[in-house]
């Protein structure tokens, strides 16, 4: 059939993470497990910032902003991946391969911006102690996670125009377990240079650039903490220090392995498995890392129980 007789792709078929009946149904169990408590986490620190007075704080500000944009994050795909684990027909519209795409890039990029704007905090806290307070004001940090979000919304604006204004035709087959924007630029029937570049360009505003940041705020953290007389407050600093930049390199890097390097025409299976560090499983970890240890975190939730 000649290219111009072909029609546009109205849905697409998700080859997902394996095609062994067996293993899927393994899958699926881990998946719901780790989404249940990625959204039981993130939920909970919503909630326990909201409700608890002494957690209105700058730090647990962007934290709570964090943890909603990691439930979006998670929400976009993971219950999407789990129903196909269990079914034979594995289709998805495109209209709802778009709404899947806008709500994936949309919280995945505000993530990579409020990382960043929660390393300044720290670096704030840490490196400003006398400062803190007037410079961490509540009107800066609105403005901060406001920030956050419209770049976001900047990002995934130009990422969705540039894959989504595509012409699919023909092939509709995605070696992936969701709509991601490499997976589905394969799908093209046309040039998609244009649109990797804008991708690539997007990927250096808002990964490169705040994980960069990020390191850079964290190594003068960990400069003036070895300045510290107190043993124990530099323990704990280190200790806080590693948990974070450990969530921030399983993010970015998987992130950058993901979308800043050349788009190959074959989408491999460790593409597959690496970009469920970033679209999973640091969605569940974050919650861990960054607050479920603290203990105002803890005394917040032996207060909303009732111990």
């Amino acid at each position: 059939m000649g290219k111009g007789n072909q029609t546009f792709v109205d849905e697409f078929i998700l080859l997902g993470l394996s095609q062994d009946p067996k293993v899927q149904i393994l899958l699926f169990c881990v998946f719901l497990i780790v989404y249940f408590l990625s959204v039981f986490g993130n939920l909970l620190i919503i909630i326990l910032i909201q409700t608890d007075s002494r957690l209105h704080t700058p730090m647990y500000f962007f934290l709570k902003n964090l943890s909603f944009a990691d439930f979006c994050f998670s929400t976009s795909i993971v219950p999407q991946m789990l129903v196909h684990f269990l079914v034979k027909k594995k289709t998805i519209s495109f209209a709802r391969c778009s709404v899947q795409i806008v709500a994936f890039v949309l919280a995945g990029c505000t993530e990579c911006a409020l990382l960043a704007v929660m390393s300044y905090d720290r670096y704030v806290a840490v490196c400003k102690p006398l400062h803190y307070s007037t410079i961490m004001t509540q009107r800066v940090c609105v403005q901060l996670a406001v920030m956050s979000w419209i770049i976001g919304a900047l990002v995934c604006s130009v990422d969705s125009a540039f894959t989504l204004c595509l012409p699919y035709q023909g092939q509709n087959v995605i070696n992936h377990y969701f709509c991601e924007l490499p997976a589905l630029l394969k799908l093209a029937s046309t040039d998609t240079y244009q649109a990797e570049m804008a991708i690539f360009s997007m990927g250096v505003m808002i990964i490169l650039a705040p994980l960069f940041f990020i390191l850079a705020s964290y190594l003068r953290i960990i400069y003036t903490v070895m300045w510290m007389h107190s043993g124990e407050g530099r323990l704990k600093v280190f200790s806080t220090c590693g948990s974070h930049l450990t969530v921030v390199v399983l993010f970015f890097g998987s992130g950058i392995f993901a979308y800043m390097r050349p788009n190959s025409k074959v989408m491999s299976e460790n593409d597959k498995v690496i970009s469920v560090f970033y679209s999973v499983i640091t969605s569940m970890l974050n919650p861990i890392i960054y607050s479920l240890r603290n203990k105002d975190v803890k005394g917040a939730f032996r207060k909303l129980t009732g111990r």
